[in-house]
């Protein structure tokens, strides 16, 4: 496996890649960094897509390993993120550009681009460090800011909304499908009554409310799960995922490979899933002497197991403890594309 120097990312007068711009502090980890660049680089020439671009971090990795003729493409929903990686990498003109966009939609980004295909895809999923840090931009109950929670500023839907307007029994299921709450409806009943004397507004009331219906009984805020509910349906996370995994296999070079990094266990199963779903398989009976159902197999699943950060990982940043890693690479002739492409 290929190592990477660890970078570090201070206060600077200039925005080099691998630092900060302009007298700004540049703090973001990129999570399973070797990991993620060993095993999605199959051509050192080759065309990359960051597609949740975030601080740059993966993006510089794969540009230092990359040859002088490779290419990176970051997509980021989140204007500031575009503006700061953008900064970052500004020595990389040529080899870096990034585009505002929503990774769900790939295929077209890429065609708007004038790029038919590409050597590797990465996604690192979740919320950034830096948004979560931000108190203004609502993702956290760390820090008291306005219930907005959207990665990009042109969403049409916040946090507020969803926990103001939304019936009782919608954001049961929210909290329930989204953040695996156990006590959904207990939290969304409190909601319910509070907001009907007075809206919510900030963070700070909403994690407050949820702490008093809840209680606490552990380290871990009983607003955790409640919140990350929001933020996936906010953003409709889960959504896009989705319809990123029903069509990235059109965007990739056979034997192209894509990473996916994930953050709890709805994104991982549906990785996990998909990836297996587009695996050569048989669906013709048992005792069927040979195959007839002729089902298309079009990757290769690289990760039979999620890749979990090491233990010096997460000391180093103890965000990354739940983040899992699944890399599958593309197979499929030309024929069993077209057979594919048929049925989605």
């Amino acid at each position: 496996m290929t190592r990477l120097k660890s970078m570090e990312f201070k206060k600077t007068g200039g925005a080099p890649a691998g630092e900060a711009p302009e007298g700004e502090t540049f703090y973001h980890l990129p999570v399973l960094l070797n990991e993620t660049v060993s095993l999605l680089v199959t051509s050192k020439e080759g065309v990359y897509i960051d597609g949740t671009l975030g601080g740059g971090g993966h993006s510089a990795a794969l540009l230092a390993l990359l040859a002088p003729a490779g290419k990176v493409v970051g997509i980021d929903r989140d204007p500031e993120a575009i503006a700061r990686a953008t900064a970052r990498l500004s020595t990389e003109a040529g080899r870096f550009s990034a585009v505002r966009g929503n990774y769900s939609a790939i295929a077209e980004i890429l065609a708007g681009l004038g790029i038919e295909k590409v050597d590797g895809i990465l996604l690192d999923l979740g919320v950034s460090s830096r948004q979560l840090d931000a108190g203004e931009r609502g993702f956290s109950f760390m820090r008291d800011g306005p219930l907005d929670m959207r990665m990009g500023p042109d969403a049409p839907l916040t946090a507020a909304q969803i926990v103001n307007d939304y019936p009782e029994e919608r954001l049961v299921r929210v909290f329930r499908e989204y953040g695996e709450e156990p006590r959904a409806a207990r939290a969304a009943r409190s909601i319910a009554a509070q907001r009907g004397k007075t809206p919510f507004s900030t963070t700070g009331e909403l994690a407050a409310a949820i702490e008093k219906a809840l209680g606490r009984n552990s380290e871990k805020h009983p607003a955790t799960r409640i919140f990350q509910a929001l933020r996936i349906e906010v953003n409709r996370e889960l959504e896009g995922l989705e319809k990123f995994l029903a069509s990235f296999p059109k965007v990739l070079k056979p034997g192209g490979r894509v990473a996916v990094i994930s953050y709890h266990s709805l994104e991982d199963r549906l990785v996990k899933n998909a990836f297996r779903a587009l695996e050569p398989h048989c669906v013709c009976p048992p005792r069927s002497p040979i195959c007839n159902c002729g089902e298309p197999g079009i990757l290769r699943v690289l990760t039979r197991k999620a890749v979990k950060p090491s233990d010096e990982e997460t000391k180093a940043n103890s965000r990354a403890r739940s983040a899992r890693l699944r890399a599958a690479e593309l197979i499929a002739p030309d024929s069993e594309m077209k057979r594919w492409k048929s049925r989605h």
